[in-house]
């Protein structure tokens, strides 16, 4: 039997694509007020983003619970007896905490491993993809194990902001700390180092963000997978993807919309590249 992959709503994989890789998503809870939503399931994109400018209740997050991970292990045990969950970073939420704790939930031969990324978004999604994409070449369980963990470093997001404030409010600052106060308002390129936010630049407009991606994405000599991402423009995204289309192939380009928890933290106006590096030979 297959090895059957779990990961977290906050990998952005588009829907259609869960769905073709057959992956399994465990997704995460977003609360305005006292109402708590699943990521993507009882809120749409679109909804939150309206939402969280509008909405006097500034939304939080939650990670699922160890028995959403166990009701999802012993769904799959019924197909397979070896399932893989690939997760985000466990210094941004305790979703990687939940997913071992429902370990010992789940009676029965069926053998579980948990991966902790250490990242987030399609940097994420990416390391999934390439895990699933093993899967269906025979690889068994250690392999993948081994694969997924050999792709960690190579995989690296940049994110372009209109500003800080949504993170400051969130409490997910992390190594940006520094840049809080009146750089609120600056556009700032940050990215995940070691599984949590750092800064990597400053620049004076949108487009000069959007040049910013463009250039650390040629900056990279060889690529297994790319990605666009977008909160509330995808015109922004698109352009970026023509742009990107110029140093690997257009079609291969990954496009998808930041999910609401990280739209928490990151605001409406993000734009983001994922690159997963080629394994060097």
């Amino acid at each position: 039997m297959a090895v059957k992959i779990v990961t977290d709503s906050l990998s952005d994989i588009d829907g259609d694509l869960i769905a073709e890789l057959g992956i399994t998503v465990v997704p995460v809870y977003v609360r305005f007020g006292k109402d708590v939503y699943r990521d993507r399931v009882e809120m749409t994109t679109e909804e939150f983003y309206r939402r969280l400018v509008r909405d006097p209740a500034f939304p939080t997050t939650t990670q699922p619970r160890p028995v959403d991970f166990a009701d999802v292990y012993r769904e799959l045990a019924k197909e397979t007896d070896e399932i893989l969950v690939i997760t985000l970073s466990s210094k941004l939420s305790g979703t990687y905490q939940s997913a071992v704790q429902a370990k010992s939930m789940v009676s029965g031969q069926c053998r579980i491993e948990v991966i902790d990324t250490r990242t987030v978004v399609m940097g994420l999604g990416l390391i999934v993809i390439s895990a699933v994409k093993a899967a269906r070449a025979g690889a068994n369980l250690d392999e993948m194990v081994d694969f997924a963990r050999k792709a960690i470093p190579r995989s690296h997001s940049v994110m372009s902001f209109d500003t800080l404030k949504y993170m400051v409010k969130g409490g997910r600052i992390g190594k940006a700390e520094g840049l809080v106060g009146s750089l609120l308002s600056v556009k700032l390129i940050l990215t995940l180092r070691d599984g949590e936010v750092a800064p990597l630049a400053r620049v004076r407009s949108r487009s000069a963000g959007m040049d910013y991606l463009y250039n650390y994405v040629a900056g990279i000599p060889q690529i297994e997978g790319l990605a666009v991402e977008h909160a509330t423009t995808p015109d922004e995204a698109a352009r970026l993807v023509e742009r990107l289309g110029a140093i690997f192939p257009r079609e291969q380009i990954y496009t998808a919309t930041v999910s609401p928890v990280i739209g928490t933290y990151v605001g409406p106006h993000v734009l983001s590249v994922s690159v997963l590096e080629a394994e060097k030979v």
